[in-house]
């Protein structure tokens, strides 16, 4: 009996600690070399542990466990894989299926197998895997596939109202029984509790951490977004069909603020021990909400950009956040944070500071709303923007000139394209 252990890898020099989210492979189930056994949730993303030799899977550790680096995981026993072979009995079984069966043959360990974002929403839901087609790769069960069939859950949810079609019979006329007594059986006092991620865990220890060591302060202007929607209404068609993305705000926002961080390098700067640390180039940090928490991946070298490079890279990046599949290299860096709380209909808000950045903007809800222009009042569509930074790096008149400039960029956008 040969026995190989299979231990938590090294994930990146500042993970010293994993959960283990979930198990891929039963106890006792074959594994072939190479496959995934089971997911570990690390502090910024969700990772795949792969079996290094072929045999019979021993569970070691159990879900939701804390795992040190280098800690054993699983076992595999090498000298079952010889007897837990395939039995070649089976090609005497009559052909019974036509021309499906290669498309079974395809199945891997993916085959309705849940993402991780899939599988917290089918869990919330109620909904068991099984019941799903997956159309991932290999069948896998996407995000979207489980947001479609708890939709379909939904709609198609037995109608206990076809069974009291009886004919109306005379309401006996009852004494009025106090409505108190029926409702109060409604009261729930019910309580559930949950382990927290270690994402969550890590987004709440880095928050505090922000508060509790920079002297942030907020600034405040409020940008007239009417010429940039012109701009967006009249060529969105085109940019669409020449390089098949949206042209969003968040692009137009990043390109102007990183031609203005390079022009103020004190707010593109960050704090190292009693060093400050400028930077010649601009990662901007995009906040993207997941089902498992905020991540900020960073869009590296914005101010060389185009508006096209930075709306695919955020499509990718975001796209990878919900899935789960952001790596730790994606997930690290960053000079300057853009978060958009605009999206869930924030009308204003204060963000805190991404550490070890030295500030970061909030965009909020467009609004159309009366403004004074040339001596007369008109309506036009405007957008309260927040910048928070650390106050150590960055004087309040630096920050105020930053948003100024930031706010000219944006309501005169040919100015913008011009690089002027």
């Amino acid at each position: 009996m040969s026995i190989v252990s299979i231990k938590v890898p090294v994930i990146a020099e500042s993970v010293t600690e994993v959960t283990l989210s979930q198990w891929l492979k039963g106890n006792g189930e074959m594994v072939k070399i190479d496959e995934p056994i089971c997911e570990f949730e690390s502090d910024k993303a969700t990772l795949e542990l792969p079996a290094e030799v072929a045999g019979r899977l021993i569970w070691v550790a159990s879900e939701k466990q804390d795992l040190k680096i280098g800690a054993i995981v699983a076992q595999i026993d090498t000298s079952a894989s010889a007897a837990g072979a395939p039995a070649p009995a089976k090609a005497v079984t009559p052909p019974a299926a036509p021309a499906s069966t290669p498309a079974a043959d395809k199945s891997t360990y993916a085959t309705g197998h849940p993402s991780p974002a899939a599988a917290k929403i089918l869990t919330e839901n109620g909904v068991n895997p099984a019941d799903v087609a997956g159309t991932g790769r290999d069948g896998r069960i996407t995000k979207e596939d489980a947001e479609k069939s708890v939709s379909n859950k939904v709609t198609s949810a037995p109608a206990p109202a076809v069974a009291p079609v009886e004919p109306a019979k005379p309401a006996a006329p009852k004494p009025a029984t106090p409505s108190v007594s029926t409702s109060s059986k409604n009261f729930s006092r019910g309580e559930r509790r949950e382990k927290m991620s270690r994402m969550r865990k890590t987004i709440a220890k880095r928050l505090v951490s922000a508060k509790n060591t920079t002297a942030m302060l907020t600034t405040f202007n409020e940008v007239d977004m009417t010429e940039l929607l012109a701009l967006r209404e009249k060529y969105q068609d085109r940019f669409v069909k020449k390089y098949g993305v949206k042209l969003g705000f968040m692009s137009l926002f990043a390109k102007a603020c990183a031609k203005v961080l390079l022009e103020m390098p004190d707010v593109n700067a960050s704090i190292d021990g009693e060093e400050i640390v400028y930077h010649d180039y601009v990662d901007i940090s995009i906040a993207i909400s997941t089902p498992t928490g905020l991540v900020v991946p960073p869009i590296r070298n914005c101010e060389s950009l185009g508006f096209h490079d930075i709306e695919l890279k955020i499509k990718q990046l975001a796209g990878k956040a919900r899935d789960g599949k952001l790596t730790m290299d994606e997930m690290s860096g960053g000079t300057f944070t853009i978060t958009n709380g605009g999206v869930f209909g924030s009308l204003l808000s204060t963000p805190i500071i991404n550490e070890p950045q030295s500030a970061i903007l909030g965009m909020h809800a467009m609004q159309p709303r009366p403004v004074v222009l040339n001596g007369e009042i008109k309506i036009r569509t405007m957008m309260y923007v927040a910048l928070s930074y650390d106050h150590r790096v960055i004087d309040g008149s630096t920050s105020v000139t930053f948003l100024v400039k930031v706010k000219q960029l944006l309501e005169d956008p040919t100015a913008l394209l011009l690089d002027l």
